[in-house]
C-alpha cells in the first residue's frame, strides 16, 4: 500500500470519527452488503449516508426518487429526513439482490414509506405521476442523461438532484474517454453546468456527488 493510500484510509477514518453516528440498522447492513455481494464498494457508505440524511433533514421531502437501490443504505439514510407525510421511492432491477433491501425496509422505522419497485427505471418513472423535493441517481452510468432528461419536468423550484459517481474514479479528467461509462458521466455534468435552470457543485466526496438545485 502507498502512502497516499494510507493516508486517504486514515483520512476517512478521521472523517468517520468525526461525523454523527452511524445508525445501527445501516451498520447491520453495511456489514451485510460486504459479506453478501460481490461489489459491496457500490454502497453509499458511512459518510456518504450522513450527508443524505441531513440534506434530507434539511429539506424535508414530501416525494423522494432513488434511481438504484442496491442494498437500501442511501434510501434508508433519506428516509431519516422524511415528515410524516413523506414517502420515497426507490427503483432497481436487480431482483437477485432484492432480498437485502427488502429485509432492512421491513425491519426500519420507515417501512411504510419507501416504495420499494423492482424494474427498468427508464420505464417506472415516466408511471411515476409525482413532483419531485429530492432525486438520488446512482445507476447505470450511461443512462444519467435520459434519467435527467426523464426527471427535469417534474421537478419544482428548490427540488434537489444528487447525481453519484460524477468524478468517476479521475476519468473524468481525460480529454478523449475510451469508454462509454466515463464519456456520459462528462456529458452530464457538462450538461448540468451548462443548464440556466440549475444550480450546481461538484462534492469530491468519495467518487464525487453532484449537487445540483432547480432554481
Amino acid at each position: 500500500m502507498s502512502y497516499f493510500e494510507e493516508l486517504d484510509k486514515e483520512m476517512d477514518r478521521y472523517l468517520e470519527d468525526n461525523a454523527s453516528q452511524e445508525p445501527v440498522i445501516l451498520k447491520k447492513l453495511r456489514k451485510e452488503t460486504y459479506q453478501k455481494t460481490t461489489q459491496p464498494h457500490m454502497i453509499s457508505g458511512y459518510l456518504q449516508g450522513r450527508l443524505l440524511s441531513i440534506l434530507s433533514h434539511i429539506i424535508s421531502p414530501k416525494n423522494v426518487l432513488e434511481i438504484g437501490t442496491f442494498t437500501g443504505y442511501a434510501a434508508l439514510s433519506i428516509a431519516e429526513g422524511l415528515p410524516k407525510d413523506g414517502k420515497i421511492y426507490t427503483i432497481d432491477k436487480n431482483e437477485d439482490l432484492a432480498y437485502i433491501p427488502k429485509k432492512y425496509f421491513a425491519e426500519s422505522d420507515y417501512k411504510d414509506q419507501i416504495e420499494f419497485i423492482i424494474g427498468d427505471a427508464k420505464e417506472e418513472i415516466k408511471k411515476l405521476d409525482k413532483i419531485w423535493d429530492l432525486i438520488f441517481i446512482d445507476a447505470d452510468k450511461e443512462s444519467y442523461l435520459e434519467y435527467l432528461k426523464l426527471i427535469k419536468p417534474n421537478l419544482r423550484s428548490g427540488s434537489i438532484i444528487l447525481i453519484d459517481n460524477v468524478l468517476w474514479y479521475g476519468k473524468v479528467l481525460e480529454n478523449n474517454p475510451k469508454d462509454k461509462q466515463t464519456e456520459q458521466i462528462k456529458l452530464v455534468n457538462k450538461i448540468v453546468t451548462e443548464d440556466p435552470d440549475f444550480e450546481n457543485l461538484i462534492l469530491p466526496l468519495r467518487d464525487g456527488l453532484h449537487l445540483i438545485r432547480k432554481k
